[in-house]
Formats: C-alpha cells, sequence, structure tokens
C-alpha cells in the first residue's frame, strides 16, 4: 500500500449469521478473520451472543487478547437465547439503537456471510453512508462466492442508473480477510455533493446526536 494514505482503523464492526452456515468455510473465514483481527490490533464490535459466525470471530479475537463488545437488545438476553457474549455486553431496547450505536462506536464494518438481519445492516449502514449520515467504509468478505449474487444484483443497479457510480464505490468486498482489511485501511470516501449537505442533528434543546429515522 505504498503511496496510499491508511486510514486508522481501531475497531472493526462484524455483521455475520448467527447460523453457522452449510459449507465449514464460512465457520474457518470467521475464525480466520478474527485471528486477522486480532494480530492487527483491531477490537471488534457485534452483536453480542456465542451462536454461529459471530461467536467464531469472537472468540477468535478474544484469544488475540483484543477487547470485544457485544450490542444486544434485551429482549435476545431472555433464557439466554443466544449465549453469553464473548467480552463486555451492552444491552439495548431496540434494533435501531442498537445499530447506531454500532454506527458510532466502529471505525469499519465488515459482512461476513448470514441472512436477512445481516443484510439489513450491511445496507442500513450502506444507506447511511449514502446519505453522508457516516463516512466509514462498508465491506464485505466473500467466502466461497457467497456475497457474488448480491455484488451482481448492486452492479445491475448501478447499470439501470437506481445506484449512482459515486454509491456503488460505498461497498468493498475481497476474498480473504487480509485484503480486506487493507481495503479499508486504504478506503477513501466520496460524498455525493447534494447529499452532503443534509442536516442530521436533532433541536438545540437536546444534545447533539444523529436522527437516523430515515430509511432508504
Amino acid at each position: 500500500m505504498e503511496g496510499v494514505s491508511v486510514r486508522k482503523i481501531k475497531k472493526i464492526c462484524v455483521f455475520c449469521g448467527a447460523n453457522s452456515g452449510k459449507d465449514v468455510a464460512f465457520v474457518n473465514a470467521a475464525f480466520h478473520l478474527g485471528e486477522v483481527l486480532g494480530k492487527r490490533k483491531i477490537d471488534l464490535v457485534y452483536g453480542g451472543g456465542k451462536l454461529g459466525l459471530m461467536g467464531c470471530v469472537s472468540t477468535a479475537v478474544a484469544q488475540h487478547e483484543r477487547q470485544v463488545l457485544g450490542i444486544i437488545p434485551s429482549a435476545f438476553t431472555v433464557n439466554n437465547l443466544v449465549g453469553e457474549t464473548c467480552g463486555k455486553e451492552i444491552k439495548v431496547a431496540t434494533m435501531q439503537e442498537r445499530l447506531v450505536m454500532m454506527m458510532e462506536l466502529s471505525d469499519a464494518f465488515i459482512a461476513l456471510p448470514g441472512g436477512f438481519g445481516t443484510l439489513e445492516e450491511l445496507f442500513q449502514m450502506i444507506s447511511w453512508a449514502q446519505l453522508s449520515i457516516h463516512n466509514k467504509p462498508i465491506s464485505v468478505l466473500n467466502i466461497n462466492g457467497f456475497f457474488n449474487g448480491l455484488l451482481s444484483f448492486v452492479d445491475h443497479a448501478v447499470k439501470q442508473e437506481f445506484i449512482t457510480p459515486r454509491a456503488r464505490k460505498i461497498l468493498i468486498s475481497a476474498t480473504t480477510a487480509d485484503e480486506l482489511v487493507d481495503k479499508l485501511q486504504a478506503f477513501r470516501f466520496e460524498s455525493d455533493p447534494a447529499l452532503s449537505k443534509l442536516k442530521w442533528s436533532p433541536s438545540s434543546s437536546q444534545k447533539e446526536k444523529l436522527d437516523l429515522t430515515l430509511r432508504l
């Protein structure tokens, strides 16, 4: 990465499935990502618990003596539904509050294979970047082509002029953890001139905080 400015990344938020998936490669890749983060002295923010790929990546990061923070809705903690969080845990009231806190506490985002929840988190973070609510890099770790269809769909939406070429650059992808972290560190955000003028602060009578009620 000679000649490229490197973004300082101390905490990465990982979105991923609470299931392990059909392919053992998903589990292996989740553990390896955790190892890479640990070796690079990067802390983890995730959705809490120890199920599926979420448990794999958090365990690996903790084993390398890096900080792990699980942000989890209180509803998930009833009857130990998702297992014990590997590290510190913050309980929140809603899914939306969870995602806002993830955004605020992280320097970058990685999505591993997962289901609807993972996809919602990924695209919510992308839409917020498009709206200039944040300027942090967002990515997918494309294990065994898991995200090929999604990436093809996004490119199709660009061709059909529903997503601009500038906005397409928000979503980064790579097939290995090391390459992906390198790309996150090299990412340079290009804001839309019109959307960058939007103001997301509330009334002056309240402490300044992002209003993230708008969804695309």
